[in-house]
């Protein structure tokens, strides 16, 4: 069985995926309504049998058009790889979203990604997918090039949360931007998870008995600023619990850079230039400047102790975030 694949551009696309059933979108998030789209491909993949694979476009087109609008992207690129792999796709085309690429018109699109490069048998996307110079491509366009060209056409339609209100991207950053955790994971279907680089630090927080592992997020990243219980993974694969501040650190450095600044439970060891994830499961409270480091001593003790408890009754949301937070 093949593994997982990346394959950047479609015209890269190896031989033995072609003819496959291609789900199409930005997925910023692969939330339950992206979920929805996707589990519609892997069934008229697995009916046809055929490849299952996954188009999308990176950067995010809105970064290409309003590149001076800082974008609070949800789902890097290989973090959306490492979520359609677990869903069960056998390789995702990341589609380089480039000036001249934004030039393409609706026919182009078709004939040179779909037809040419990817050889599809069907095609699935939201309802209101649109594709092309001035998103001249529309879902009834696609239909009738289908119709032309001889592939399959599905489109799915919004998918609603349990109160009727449609899931999206757009939603699920506001929802991260307040704090709200636990309802952005129920819209998220998994535990909202971040990866990067773990990078050298003051050190401060080994002399106070907490040392922390440092990640830069992307400029545009727009979670509340505060502490946070959480699930930090290694490069080595293994999990462990901890609590996570993101922000400035008002109390040492209140000019600085927001950081994700993750101390470990039980753990001595050396994570620098390691790539990790942090899955986040609960917002304990926002950011404080304490008179002193003895008054930031102790509240950093009680926020383990609450992020202890708090991590000690979570119970996995999906299969997907079995795999992402608690495998």
């Amino acid at each position: 069985m093949q593994s997982f694949q990346r394959v950047s551009g479609s015209q890269n696309l190896p031989a033995y995926l072609r003819g496959g059933v291609v789900a199409i979108g930005n997925f910023d998030g692969v939330h339950r309504g992206h979920q929805l789209v996707l589990s519609k491909a892997l069934e008229e993949a697995a009916r046809l049998g055929v490849p299952a694979l996954v188009l999308t476009f990176d950067p995010h087109p809105r970064s290409v058009f309003q590149p001076k609008l800082p974008l609070f992207t949800l789902t890097s690129a290989s973090m959306k790889a490492r979520l359609f792999s677990e869903l069960g796709f056998s390789a995702v085309v990341e589609q380089p979203f480039t000036p001249a690429f934004a030039q393409f018109d609706a026919d182009r699109f078709v004939n040179d990604i779909l037809v040419k490069h990817l050889g599809i048998s069907h095609v699935v996307t939201g309802f209101d997918f649109h594709f092309g110079k001035d998103r001249q491509g529309s879902p009834s366009f696609l239909v009738e090039a289908g119709n032309q060209h001889g592939f399959g056409v599905t489109q799915v339609e919004a998918f609603r949360d349990e109160g009727g209100q449609i899931v999206s991207s757009s939603r699920i950053r506001t929802l991260l931007s307040e704090g709200e955790m636990v309802e952005a994971a129920g819209l998220l279907g998994y535990r909202f998870t971040v990866e990067a680089e773990v990078t050298h630090g003051k050190k401060l927080g080994r002399t106070l008995g907490f040392p922390t592992a440092n990640m830069a997020l992307p400029a545009g990243t727009a979670l509340k600023h505060g502490i946070y219980a959480v699930r930090f993974r290694g490069a080595d694969g293994v999990l462990h619990n901890g609590v996570a501040n993101f922000g400035r650190r008002p109390t040492v450095d209140d000019d600085g850079a927001p950081l994700l600044e993750t101390f470990l439970f039980d753990f001595s060891g050396d994570l620098y230039w390691q790539k990790c994830r942090v899955s986040l499961f609960g917002y304990l409270r926002g950011e404080e400047k304490f008179e002193s480091l003895d008054a930031l001593v102790v509240q950093m003790k009680r926020d383990e102790e609450e992020a202890r408890a708090l991590l000690a009754g979570v119970v996995p949301l999906s299969p997907l975030d079995r795999a992402i937070g608690f495998a």
